[in-house]
């Protein structure tokens, strides 16, 4: 399975197009999510089934093939993807609003199509209170490397920011209680400011 971040025009057909040359090479199409707008342009995520013996090399050929397409990135994905939007997590959210910082976590690699999630208390030492399969180990070195965590905010950690630990693109926002979400991915893509902004939007709903 791999994500595949395309940039393409914002015109009758275009997605279409994209998904006809996804189909010629053989790969299949599990779902698919708008992550993006900006001037005559949207960003989608597409997570793709690539047929035995088909290189990701192929399936970005046949993307750029498609007038006016741009592959933003493509790799592999930890697992099958299905798309959760933000309006179910706010759904499961206020059916338990005790537990709606730990249900953000536990959905937002999902919804984000990230490698991990955490869910932080700023005390002193800083505390775990939820953490995802993952999730690195968020001891002292790790919980500095991420710098202030009362600021809503996405950056990127160099190789061997913690031990064994490849590039990591980070998102964290704060929620109340003295509580902040982190979210990872390994290698990239880059977090947009769209969605750091639904990041901070699900937090403040969070409580």
């Amino acid at each position: 399975m791999f994500l595949l971040r395309v940039q393409l025009p914002e015109s009758p057909g275009a997605l279409g197009r994209v998904a006809g040359a996804v189909g010629l090479i053989g790969a299949n199409i599990h779902s698919l999510e708008i992550i993006d707008h900006g001037p005559g342009y949207a960003i989608d995520d597409f997570m793709v089934e690539l047929p035995a013996g088909v290189l990701p090399d192929t399936l970005v050929s046949a993307c750029q093939e498609v007038p006016g397409v741009r592959i933003l990135w493509v790799s592999r994905h930890h697992s099958d993807w299905s798309v959760e939007s933000d309006i179910s997590v706010l759904n499961r959210m206020s059916e338990a609003p005790a537990q709606a910082g730990q249900i953000l976590t536990q959905e937002a690699p999902v919804v984000f199509h990230s490698t991990w999630a955490a869910l932080l208390l700023r005390t002193n030492p800083v505390k775990v209170l939820q953490a995802t399969d993952l999730a690195p180990d968020f001891a002292a070195d790790g919980v500095a490397a991420l710098g202030d965590l009362t600021q809503a905010r996405a950056f990127e950690l160099p190789a061997e920011w913690l031990p064994q630990w490849g590039e990591t693109l980070i998102a964290l926002a704060p929620l109340s209680g003295r509580r902040t979400i982190v979210i990872g991915r390994q290698g990239g893509p880059a977090y947009l400011n769209s969605e750091l902004t639904r990041l901070q939007h699900l937090a403040a709903l969070a409580g």
